[in-house]
């Protein structure tokens, strides 16, 4: 350990249970020295196992609705009262689709379930960030970042609108990143992370052609949970602090494959 966010206060979103990333994020945070509050939706909480996290990192747990203002605010006002100050690092790692859950093809999405996806997985990063700025709650050279994946460039077919939802999650990073940088001085970056099987990861139809495929094409392979969140470190620390408005590739060098020799030695009779 090197100490890297020493004396460092933040707001860590969406650890469900061991296998998130943010889950593993939070633990490497506490070891750099990092203090943070954890925060999930109620129902998500239901499900998983923050409190463990908690008191394993000494954090406190604030449930909130991240599609919620009144619920971000309060978090807010909490998390910088608890911690004794603004705050310097985010990690925005939460992401649902309903019409995956239900099993409804792209081409044949309930309308309402895609507007509550995209509440979930998107428009709260903007919730996030438009209460952060108007509080005035971040550090100058603080650093906010959103888990993110590829298919919001490329064509996962079972992704379904999760791939939108990336989509527009990375454009609210750029965009809430200029103001926020001008203003304020704090970066805003995404991590495009390599097919990982967390709860809500294994949830989509395919995932394991998904992440052996991936690992097939990747020269280093998949990057693990815990690699992202050594990754998210980098990020939260002073060391990149002049990195922002990025979509940060984490896969092993996936997104710059066309085919490797183990995927077409497959295809060879």
């Amino acid at each position: 350990m090197h100490s890297l966010l020493k004396g460092k206060r933040g707001i860590i979103f969406g650890a469900l249970d061991e296998n998130s990333i943010a889950w593993k994020t939070a633990e490497r945070v506490h070891e750099e020295g990092g203090t943070f509050v954890l925060t999930n939706a109620p129902v998500a909480m239901r499900m998983g196992t923050i409190d463990q996290l908690a008191a394993k990192t000494n954090a406190t747990v604030i449930p909130a609705d991240a599609t919620v203002i009144a619920d971000l605010e309060n978090l807010v006002d909490q998390a910088t009262q608890i911690l004794g100050g603004k705050i310097d690092f985010v990690l925005h790692s939460i992401g649902m689709s309903v019409n995956v859950r239900k099993g409804r093809l792209y081409t044949d999405q309930d309308y309402d379930f895609t507007q509550k996806g995209w509440d979930v997985s998107a428009a709260s990063f903007h919730k996030v960030m438009q209460v952060l700025y108007k509080k005035e709650a971040m550090n100058e050279w603080g650093s906010i970042v959103a888990l993110t994946y590829m298919a919001a460039q490329r064509v996962f077919p079972d992704y379904n609108d999760m791939a939108d939802n990336k989509a527009y999650l990375e454009s609210v990073a750029r965009s809430f990143g200029y103001f926020f940088g001008t203003d304020r001085k704090v970066r805003v970056n995404t991590i495009s992370q390599s097919p990982t099987p967390t709860t809500a990861g294994q949830g989509v139809k395919g995932f394991d052609g998904f992440i052996s495929y991936a690992d097939k094409m990747s020269p280093l392979g998949n990057a693990s949970a815990l690699d992202c969140a050594n990754y998210t470190i980098t990020l939260f620390s002073d060391l990149t602090r002049m990195v922002t408005l990025q979509n940060l590739y984490h896969d092993g060098g996936f997104s710059n494959m066309g085919v490797s020799q183990e995927v077409l030695d497959l295809f060879k009779k």
